[in-house]
């Protein structure tokens, strides 16, 4: 009996050891693979060095793929959009911890509609207007920037359905959709502020051939996030090594300011998000409202649903 408790209390300390030492770190794909991988090897190296701990950049080919990363155990720390990380906290075991804070002290960043400097097109009101004219570079599903806010702000508060509205429309990451604008393939694509800064920097031809015609109200910064059934002692290695990088060191300042002109991260939690559950909320119910197939009893048991759970964030 002593034996098989003893066992049994070395394999509860091996399997939390795994934990603490093995981190795979789950990047959201905003651009191509090899931009993001030089942007944040330089401080997921400084991580593994600060911590002790064995921790390798997870890339999938949509953001999907970190939360289902997440939800099966396969990505332990992530860096999300608003719009995956609620996704992230409401299906896969994830919590906010810190949130990313701006060089410049600004509080967020922007969400766009860009179109080729060129372009007809010079207001929403073009866009509006002529919509069957047009191909759209739409965001990720679960990208904030690129998808759930300018779907609430310019088409869901418009009574728009995007996929009948546009001619064509695709789904891409930011940098794609920056550079099919660019490259006259789409009319007009989603994008944000963070993206073009680098598509300005990295490849300024290009940026000078792109046009924003929409501008969002401020977005709160990306947030970073934990799987909850991390052990508390890993969990207090990553948060101290966050809070903490590119305080004082030249060095891990010159990273941030690569990664996303960022000064470093701060203490955040899930209440970061309630923001846009309530943009996703009213995007849900501008839907049901202008859906004429719902029939009238559902509607209104649908909506009251809805009414439901925003009061419940207020």
């Amino acid at each position: 009996m002593f034996k098989k408790t003893i066992a049994a209390i070395a394999l509860g300390m091996s399997l939390t050891a795994s934990w603490a030492q093995d981190i795979n770190f789950g990047i959201i794909s905003t651009e191509a693979t090899q931009n993001l991988k030089a942007d944040w090897q330089p401080l997921i190296d400084d991580m593994i060095k600060q911590t002790g701990m064995k921790v390798t950049a997870f890339f999938a080919p949509d953001y999907a793929g970190i939360i289902e990363g997440m939800r099966f155990n396969k990505v332990q720390v992530a860096w999300l959009g608003n719009k995956s990380a609620m996704e992230a906290v409401d299906r896969s075991n994830g919590e906010v911890f810190a949130q990313m804070v701006n060089a410049d002290g600004t509080q967020g960043y922007y969400s766009h509609l860009i179109v080729h400097k060129d372009s007809t097109i010079n207001t929403l009101d073009d866009v509006l207007k002529n919509g069957k004219s047009f191909s759209f570079g739409n965001g990720d599903p679960n990208s904030t920037s690129g998808f759930l806010v300018p779907g609430f702000y310019v088409f869901a508060k418009n009574k728009v359905d995007t996929k009948s509205f546009f001619k064509v429309v695709r789904s891409a990451n930011h940098e794609t959709n920056a550079l099919a604008v660019a490259n006259k393939q789409v009319d007009i694509a989603t994008n944000n502020s963070e993206n073009l800064d680098k598509i300005k920097d990295r490849q300024p031809e290009k940026f000078k051939d792109i046009r924003i015609v929409w501008t969002s109200p401020l977005i709160p910064l990306d947030p970073l996030v934990l799987h909850k059934e991390l052990p508390a002692a890993a969990k207090e290695k990553i948060k101290t090594f966050f809070y903490n990088y590119g305080k004082t060191d030249a060095r891990e300042k010159e990273i941030l300011m690569k990664i996303s002109k960022l000064s470093g991260f701060k203490a955040s939690t899930n209440a970061q998000l309630t923001p846009i559950r309530e943009l996703d909320l009213f995007g849900k119910r501008n839907k049901i409202e202008s859906d004429t197939t719902i029939a009238a009893v559902d509607r209104t048991r649908q909506l009251a649903e809805i009414d439901k759970q925003l009061a419940s964030l207020r």
